[in-house]
């Protein structure tokens, strides 16, 4: 690896926001009683459209928010956001028992969400969502269900390509069942 690439890494890391969501002693008994390690959940993200999410253990803190931030920074994905400040559609995820339901919200309403899920949306860059969990409170079930519906959402552009058809017809469709529905 060349002096070039380390900088190049080290500029795209700056870059990134990364929120502690959760972090946990957890212990696992051994022969000569317990021995406690700590467990961290983060999420990660460029406020412009790019999210992901890791866990991490370690016996010390740091560690464990390290390695959960190396795996976070793996797994991102791309969320398409419309104007830059909130989501395309309505969406619904699901992981175990939790359930989340995220809504597209008018300029100026802030990101109404709880715990978990305004870690997600703040590291997301969206910043007029209306947001609800049901189900189960488990951080990790909650981040993982807010990000399987992040993946799930299809700008405007992605669904005529899909249809073969152009992004106007799209919007217009979209316009005229907003009426229809009103």
């Amino acid at each position: 690896m060349s002096v070039n690439e380390i900088n190049n890494n080290d500029e795209r890391d700056s870059e990134f926001v990364d929120r502690l969501v959760f972090i946990n002693r957890v212990s696992t008994v051994v022969k000569g009683g317990r021995r406690f390690s700590f467990a961290a959940l983060v999420v990660v993200g460029d406020q412009k459209g790019y999210v992901g999410f890791g866990h991490g253990k370690s016996r010390e803190v740091p560690e464990a928010i390290k390695k959960s931030t190396d795996a976070a920074k793996a797994s991102l994905i791309k969320v398409p956001l419309k104007e830059g400040r909130t989501l395309h559609h309505d969406i619904e995820g699901r992981h175990g028992a939790g359930k989340v339901v995220l809504r597209t919200a008018p300029p100026g309403t802030g990101i109404i969400a709880g715990g978990p899920m305004r870690a997600v949306f703040e590291v997301l860059g969206i910043q007029d969502v209306v947001a609800k969990s049901i189900g189960s409170s488990n951080p990790y079930n909650m981040v993982r269900a807010t990000v399987k519906a992040l993946s799930k959402i299809n700008s405007p552009r992605q669904v005529a390509a899909r249809r073969g058809k152009k992004v106007s017809d799209v919007i217009s469709q979209r316009l005229n069942e907003g009426e229809i529905s009103a």
